[in-house]
């Protein structure tokens, strides 16, 4: 399965071009998830969602829609994976639950000042809630605050999956491929302009990509011959191998499979590129 979709979808410069002019705010989600089969929900990074904010987007979108789901900055960049049990709690409580069939895998995001730390790593992936049962117990540990905005329960166990973003020459470590290969988390391949590290080792059976812009951050579109390379990147992952020229931590080989689930996420918003460089894409590789 390839999926290629959007980081967010409420962006002003979008509105009378991706978006048609008289389209409300409100039906913006109704409208690019008909444009695209998924979409990265951004501002759960910000700020912790309410159960009647997932309910609605469930809602608003197709059936066999997936939503991504940004993990809370709070844990990944102030509290920086210190005493983490309880804020993912929070996280889980919040709603996340009520996208039933559409949830899909979880993105943890890492600032560029955060540096590799084995033991403080490992332990925050050990406690990545595997599938929606587990998630569901986690959640009922909240804290207070939430109280009378939480979701806890689950309507069906389905796996969960989670993908980790990093932005630091420190984790150039092979233990760290190690421990994402044992916790089965996908390393996120994010494409920054050059910006960030940029490795392409698989760690999980299926992969997450970032597209954020070939040229500037955020803003640059993707040429012809860029989305090409990109399209030749993922037949191979999806395939089952990777690509020969693989940007790698680790030279071990990941563990052999006929195929892997593609997740991929244009994140050059500013300019209005992501919606027209990710239907570009699945053209190539969906037809």
């Amino acid at each position: 399965m390839i999926r290629i979709g959007i980081s967010g979808w409420r962006y002003a410069p979008w509105r009378g071009v991706f978006y048609p002019p008289d389209l409300t705010q409100s039906r913006e989600l109704e409208f690019a998830s008909r444009a695209v089969p998924t979409i990265e929900i951004n501002g759960s990074f910000y700020s912790l969602q309410r159960p009647e904010s997932y309910q609605a987007w469930y809602q608003a979108t197709p059936a066999g829609f997936v939503f991504a789901h940004k993990g809370n900055r709070y844990i990944t960049h102030i509290r920086r994976l210190r005493d983490p049990e309880k804020p993912l709690a929070n996280v889980f409580a919040s709603g996340v639950l009520l996208l039933r069939e559409k949830l899909g895998p979880f993105l943890w995001q890492f600032p560029p000042n955060f540096k590799f730390d084995a033991a403080l790593f490992e332990h925050f992936l050990s406690l990545l809630p595997q599938d929606t049962e587990q998630a569901s117990a986690l959640a009922r540990n909240y804290e207070p605050r939430m109280d009378g905005r939480a979701a806890t329960e689950t309507d069906a166990r389905r796996k969960l999956l989670h993908a980790v973003e990093i932005r630091h020459d420190s984790f150039a470590d092979p233990s760290f491929i190690r421990l994402l290969r044992k916790y089965k988390a996908a390393l996120v391949v994010a494409d920054t302009a050059g910006k960030w590290p940029d490795y392409e080792d698989v760690t999980a059976n299926f992969m997450y990509l970032r597209l954020h812009g070939e040229k500037e951050l955020y803003a640059s579109g993707y040429t012809p011959p860029s989305l090409d390379r990109w399209a030749e990147r993922i037949r191979a992952w999806a395939s089952g191998a990777q690509p020969a020229d693989a940007k790698l931590i680790a030279g071990a080989a990941p563990p052999a499979r006929a195929k892997r689930d593609i997740y991929c996420y244009f994140d050059n918003d500013v300019k209005v590129h992501a919606p027209y460089d990710a239907r570009s894409l699945a053209q190539r590789l969906l037809g």
